[in-house]
């Protein structure tokens, strides 16, 4: 009785049979139920928010396109003089479907001496991102920088590899400042201002 005043529940006599283990059991829900309602709360709104926070993930990395062409071996092999190396860099990014994006890193390196075709490397360096709860202006950023970035280097060794199994000295890729590509490519973008006349 003492106890049950101290945690402030009333105390009622009835001249039934005394409270069994259950009831006591129920009482017992009954003092702890708002407490745990209010703790679901707030897990549901720690869930929510954390739903909400700004999200970036790699989900896979994959080469999408690999080719390689020695038009004029094996008579390219006896050449002395050092070829040169001529490359065109290119990305490119599609939605899938669930904050998903797919970016391409595209690059064709194409060897010549004189007019003769030493080698040709066309490769597709892709991934798979998941870019979620940023707004539509950060977002073509990150496609159009950050994830470059980040397959770069992976296209760069698929590059060298194949230009060595092709019987040519290792040939590495100078490293790409895809932030000022990304810039450039928003100014050619933007329309011309009209001229008055």
């Amino acid at each position: 009785m003492e106890l049950l005043r101290a945690v402030g529940v009333r105390s009622h006599h009835t001249k039934g049979p005394s409270r069994g283990i259950g009831e006591l059991g129920v009482l017992r829900n009954e003092l702890e139920s708002p407490f745990s309602r209010e703790g679901a709360s707030m897990a549901e709104e720690r869930q929510q928010a954390q739903e909400q926070q700004p999200l970036f993930t790699i989900e896979k990395i994959y080469v999408r396109d690999l080719s390689l062409e020695v038009p004029n071996a094996p008579q390219v092999f006896l050449e002395r003089e050092a070829p040169k190396v001529d490359i065109q860099i290119g990305t490119r990014a599609a939605p899938l479907q669930d904050s998903h994006y797919e970016v391409v890193l595209t690059v064709t390196t194409t060897a010549t001496l004189g007019d003769k075709t030493v080698f040709l490397v066309e490769a597709q360096q892709a991934g798979i991102f998941q870019v979620r709860n940023l707004p539509r202006e950060s977002v073509e950023p990150v496609l159009g920088v950050t994830c470059p970035n980040i397959l770069f280097p992976y296209l760069r060794e698929a590059v060298s590899d194949a230009i060595v199994r092709a019987g040519f000295p290792p040939f590495l890729l100078a490293p790409v400042n895809f932030e000022l590509l990304y810039q450039q490519r928003m100014q050619q973008a933007q329309p011309a201002p009209a001229t008055t006349q």
